[in-house]
């Protein structure tokens, strides 16, 4: 069944490629996938593969790539991704010396696939887990991890109807879980190489604190007024976001927009419902940025330094259903974090709303109860931030135990 699956779902892909840019991009990248081998891989080369499911994953992995490239200098390393949310943003990575698209998961392309690639080491990130390509692996006596692993009990693999991809799962060698829960619940199925070390991200949001977060333009806009930061915000948080902008907008409050979508439709919908002095990113070469309230950053890639001129962050996805995005970047800068009431799947939201400085809110109301209370008081704002802060801190450390754990 889920070998006829693949095969449906590579056709309604073919037919959905020409309605969806997206779907589109993933489709002929997947066709280009054993080219891009063939071109740049030679049977004498060693090799170490790293797969990730898109851009979260891909973040979440980055400092064991890291580590691991560094290591191991004379390995060629392959990056994969399945969705183009994370080919398109990191085809480019330095981290790798090549970056394509995995291909679907037939059992023709995992055995062409591993017979390319013939990796000495292989890390999947958190999960994407593909049973044929991972029993292909087994079979040839070919090592691989899973890092950052995140397993709940409703999950196929704890299932009756879940065989195959929970053998899948016995393909590697060893598993990396964030959490107890998710150790106890391979134990059950009698998987038992498996260590708790915590979530990677940790490390990969503590990194930024060395890193320049300079931006001028976002130094410009701000001045000496407090702002706040919305980040990967979608319309079920805009929607109650922004009444509440065009209440409280002024030379003395800001806010930054960095909507998940920032396609051209999306961003005329934020502007329209807006009425206070804003200005996109796009357009702000050479006005005076001080002039405006709201600045919508209407591109990609510059959310993390952003969230370090924060005094107050909003992270979103979490007030719908699209899943709730980084709130550990904003964490690590000693920021109060605002997310939306959806967070149940993502622990460490449930974590810091328990021990630090993270506070879910359920509809408009409850933002402005929040918002209002967080910028009455400079104090309470410094003493929720730095809770988060700390616990960025005690958390870290993931990384050195599983880059510990592997010797090529």
């Amino acid at each position: 069944m889920y070998n006829l699956g693949i095969y449906i779902l590579s056709f309604f892909l073919k037919v959905l490629a020409y309605f969806n840019t997206k779907i589109k991009l993933g489709v002929e990248g997947r066709s280009q996938t054993f080219n891009i081998l063939k071109e740049n891989l030679s049977a004498t080369d060693k090799t170490i593969w790293f797969h990730c499911a898109s851009l979260g994953e891909y973040e979440q992995g980055l400092p064991v790539f890291e580590v691991l490239r560094q290591n191991y200098p004379q390995h060629k390393i392959v990056l994969t991704f399945f969705s183009p949310s994370g080919y398109e943003i990191r085809k480019n990575t330095k981290v790798a010396d090549i970056v394509t698209y995995i291909p679907l998961d037939t059992k023709a392309n995992a055995k062409r696939f591993i017979e390319f690639v013939h990796p000495e080491l292989t890390v999947f990130v958190k999960y994407d887990i593909w049973p044929n390509v991972l029993n292909e692996l087994k079979r040839q006596n070919r090592r691989a991890i899973l890092i950052s692993a995140l397993f709940r009990k409703k999950q196929s693999y704890f299932k009756f109807y879940g065989g195959k991809r929970k053998s899948a799962l016995f393909a590697f060698e060893h598993i990396f879980v964030q959490d107890e829960n998710s150790k106890v619940l391979l134990n059950d199925i009698n998987y038992n190489q498996v260590t708790v070390t915590g979530d990677t991200r940790f490390d990969r949001v503590n990194n930024q604190l060395s890193q320049n977060n300079t931006l001028d333009f976002i130094s410009e806009f701000k001045g000496k007024s407090t702002c706040i930061v919305i980040g990967s915000s979608w319309a079920e948080d805009e929607a109650i976001l922004i009444p509440y902008i065009n209440n409280k907008a002024s030379e003395h409050l800001k806010f930054i927009i960095a909507p998940h979508e920032i396609h051209s439709n999306h961003i005329k919908a934020i502007v329209s419902k807006l009425n206070v002095a804003t200005v996109l990113f796009s357009e702000s070469e050479g006005k005076t940025l001080t002039d405006f309230s709201v600045l919508l950053v209407d591109t990609i890639g510059l959310l993390t330094k952003i969230y370090s001129y924060a005094d107050i962050a909003y992270v979103g996805g979490a007030m719908g259903q699209t899943g709730l995005h980084n709130i550990l970047e904003p964490a690590v800068f000693g920021v109060p974090i605002i997310i939306g009431k959806n967070y149940d799947k993502f622990p460490e939201a449930s974590s810091m709303i328990k021990n630090a400085g993270v506070i879910a809110v359920k509809n408009e109301t409850d933002l402005k109860t929040v918002m209002d209370m967080l910028l009455s008081s400079s104090e309470y704002r410094k003493t929720e931030g730095a809770k988060n802060s700390e616990f960025i801190t005690k958390n870290k450390g993931a990384v050195v135990q599983i880059t510990d754990f592997i010797r090529i």
